[in-house]
């Protein structure tokens, strides 16, 4: 009976390693790896949330996160050239009644490899308003 109760305890805990390890998905750790860098590099850019989702600020104003679908969303602008840009990006739209926000473009993990040239792009254009 002892030697069962183990057997079950140590399936158990393999099964919360495996969901802790679930709680890091790739979509995240790679929007860190851009934030840290950004962080890094940059003065005025810092760790923040938007929408209680990990975001990079500059002054204290958000040009990127991670939205709750694990895509990356952009600030942009309204009136900024998207179709110019080489990557599958949809307006942002968080709200099922609403409209999307103007301005704002998500871009899914299949084109992680552009996310950071877009960050590049929103940070400079966030720069000139400033």
């Amino acid at each position: 009976m002892a030697q069962t109760t183990l057997k079950s305890g140590g399936f158990y805990l393999i099964r919360i390693l495996i969901a802790f390890v679930a709680l890091i998905p790739m979509e995240l750790e790679k929007f860190e790896e851009i934030r840290s860098r950004f962080c890094a590099k940059y003065k005025d850019v810092t760790v923040g949330k938007m929408m209680s989702s990990p975001a990079i600020h500059f002054k204290k104003k958000v040009f990127a996160f991670l939205s709750r679908k694990n895509k990356m969303v952009f600030r942009l602008g309204k009136d900024y050239p998207t179709h110019h840009l080489d990557a599958n990006m949809q307006e942002f739209s968080p709200f099922k009644t609403k409209k999307p926000l103007a301005g704002w473009y998500e871009v899914g993990y299949g084109e992680n490899g552009k996310w950071e040239n877009l960050a590049e792009i929103a940070l400079r254009l966030i720069e000139e308003k400033s």
